[in-house]
């Protein structure tokens, strides 16, 4: 149960036999199936929770009370609300499981044990922040300057599995178009795809020998 978790730590910091133990006895799984919310708006999120098993949506309701998609989340991700967790305010937005999931939960409380405990752990966390508005910021960038074409691309480059496992009006959310256009998108880049295939395999003309 621990494994990944134990590699995902090792990546950022260096962790002791006995450091894994303490982290281990903290952590608090749970198991919850397909379409549990874990996060309501309003609400002030207790959790970051690392994902072991599974896949999570983030999103918010805007004011024409349609849902708009911030972030997938899978195997080796973490998952919560970082605002609403340390500043201890109501959460503008929902997490929900969109499989069956198996998550590692750390509270405000054992996180605050774990790294008095484990100061190098600060590390991991600060990157988890750092990489979080990265992914933002180059997100923003290209909604307000990139195709929808380009986009979905894009999106399919960084997250390869998850049009697999989410419903495609969830990737329209995310891409910030609708998912009518996104079926326009992929039927054109299957039929390009086709088309290439197609040209690889015909026949070429002979040379004429001498």
């Amino acid at each position: 149960m621990f494994e990944s978790i134990h590699a995902h730590l090792n990546r950022c910091a260096p962790v002791s036999d006995e450091e894994f133990a303490f982290f281990d006895s903290i952590l608090e799984l749970k198991k919850v199936p397909k379409k549990t919310v874990l996060l309501q708006e309003g609400e002030v999120c207790n959790f970051e929770a690392y994902i072991n098993k599974g896949c999570i949506r983030s999103y918010y309701i805007d004011e024409n009370g349609n849902e708009v998609t911030l972030q997938f989340a899978i195997e080796d991700w973490w998952v919560s609300d970082i605002a609403s967790f340390h500043e201890r305010t109501p959460s503008k937005m929902f997490i929900e499981a969109l499989e069956d999931c198996e998550l590692l939960l750390l509270s405000p409380q054992t996180k605050e044990e774990l790294l008095t405990r484990i100061p190098s752990l600060e590390r991991m966390f600060r990157l988890m922040v750092q990489k979080n508005l990265a992914v933002l910021q180059t997100r923003f960038f290209k909604s307000i300057s990139t195709s929808a074409h380009d986009k979905y691309v894009d999106f399919l480059e960084k997250y390869p599995t998850i049009p697999q496992r989410v419903a495609q009006h969830y990737i329209a959310s995310y891409l910030g178009i609708s998912p009518e256009f996104l079926s326009k998108v992929r039927k054109r880049m299957a039929a390009a795809a086709t088309a290439g295939g197609s040209a690889k395999s015909s026949p070429q003309g002979k040379s004429i020998s001498r």
